[in-house]
């Protein structure tokens, strides 16, 4: 059941009419891979694990992992994980099996991994080896848990996948997006961050798992190169100033971002040939559950120290709007919003300085927010078809018309 609120990390100002709605877990659903994808409004059983007995190598080809929605090698720790469960299905003589909310694992194979796997937490003594195998854990759980059953561009089943309704649109060669996903996020369907790389690209919209050593590293080193004053974060610091995008972007001298029209476009964000001079703004955008968004941030400051000596990470607000996504899925608070919602207020705010007005920000924003529309439609037809409400329960208490 859709119920946990989500963050994207922003903050915005309560003077506007309300925020979009937040994110909620991932619809609870069983099948089995062999299925045809045309059930109607009942649940199928268990959906069992779709393998590849290749004498134990790998289970997850490179292919594979990437056509989620990443460019990165298949993270070390993942694969290992996956190899282990493949053994433990051998060992126990027990199938995995998936299903209920957020694809977890399910029946007598459950109940010897859970032993194991707790085990081997337990027996790790280092908090950064802890997180990195509960990151790569519930990564490599989802992956087999979605074989045969998610579409892996748009990470809805496939009976109910929107792909053919998204447009893909460039996104300007001077910003780029980071996607800092918690593992339990990951192949989430009503997750809103896919969408930025489903319309911008993998290469304008990165994403980086929380706990993935080798995606927070890609990352981190992105913003060794970039500078301090190349990346912000879309999070409601309460312990610290944040500022508006008027206040950061107004008076700054954006020289180094020209980009002549005449350069080629495409997709994926690399619309004009990059120099040295050349300034790309970083924006991280924290996607996952309010609660979980605390850690996660956190874990920026730390590796913003690391990286530059100090944890101050620079934080924007934003002033936002309602949005169709809310009738779903209603925020916690009216000061809460959905990633790519954060996105389409960031691209919209952008775009009302002069500097930025002629790279067509409010185009890619739309483009986000039409990619919005077409989730909500996809979620709401298959709630539908599923005999559940598509009313959900206000979480805040504030009286806004």
């Amino acid at each position: 059941m859709l119920s946990t609120a989500r963050v994207f990390a922003c903050n915005f100002k309560p003077s506007q009419s309300p925020p979009l709605r937040s994110k909620t877990q991932m619809e609870a659903r069983t099948r089995s891979p062999q299925s045809t994808f045309s059930r109607s409004g009942s649940l199928s059983p268990p959906r069992e694990s779709l393998r590849e007995d290749n004498g134990g190598g790998t289970a997850i080809a490179l292919q594979e992992w990437q056509g989620w929605g990443t460019e990165s090698p298949l993270p070390e720790r993942v694969a290992e994980i996956v190899h282990e469960l493949k053994y433990l299905e051998k060992d126990f003589n027990a199938q995995m099996s998936f299903g209920g909310v957020g694809g977890k694992l399910q029946g007598d194979f459950k109940i010897q991994e859970d032993k194991k796997h707790r085990a081997t937490y337990q027996a790790l003594g280092d908090s950064e080896k802890k997180l990195q195998f509960f990151s790569a854990r519930q990564i490599a759980c989802r992956l087999l848990g979605s074989r045969g059953y998610l579409c892996q561009k748009c990470w809805l089943a496939l009976e109910d996948c929107m792909c053919s309704k998204v447009i893909p649109c460039a996104l300007w060669h001077g910003i780029r997006f980071w996607l800092y996903m918690h593992p339990k996020d990951f192949l989430r369907q009503n997750n809103t961050g896919k969408l930025l790389w489903q319309v911008f690209g993998v290469k304008a919209a990165t994403l980086c798992l929380f706990g993935i050593a080798e995606h927070e590293e890609i990352m981190w080193n992105t913003f060794a190169l970039a500078g301090k004053s190349n990346v912000w974060c879309l999070y409601p610091n309460k312990n610290a100033p944040t500022k508006s995008v008027q206040d950061i972007f107004a008076q700054e001298s954006l020289g180094g971002l020209e980009c002549p029209s005449t350069t080629g476009e495409q997709h994926g964000g690399a619309q004009c040939g990059r120099t040295n001079r050349e300034k790309i703004l970083n924006f991280i955008l924290i996607d996952g559950t309010w609660n979980n968004s605390a850690a996660m941030f956190r874990r920026l400051k730390e590796q913003a120290k690391l990286a530059w000596g100090e944890e101050d990470l620079p934080c924007i607000s934003l002033a936002m709007g309602a949005s169709a996504m809310h009738k779903l899925r209603p925020q916690p608070s009216w000061d809460r919003t959905c990633t790519a919602a954060a996105a389409i207020g960031l691209l919209s705010e952008l775009q009302l300085i002069p500097e930025f007005g002629s790279y067509g920000l409010d185009k890619q924003a739309e483009a986000v927010e039409d990619a919005l529309a077409v989730l909500l439609e996809a979620l709401t037809a298959r709630r539908l078809r599923m005999g559940r409400s598509i009313s959900r329960k206000q979480r805040h208490n504030s009286d806004i018309c």
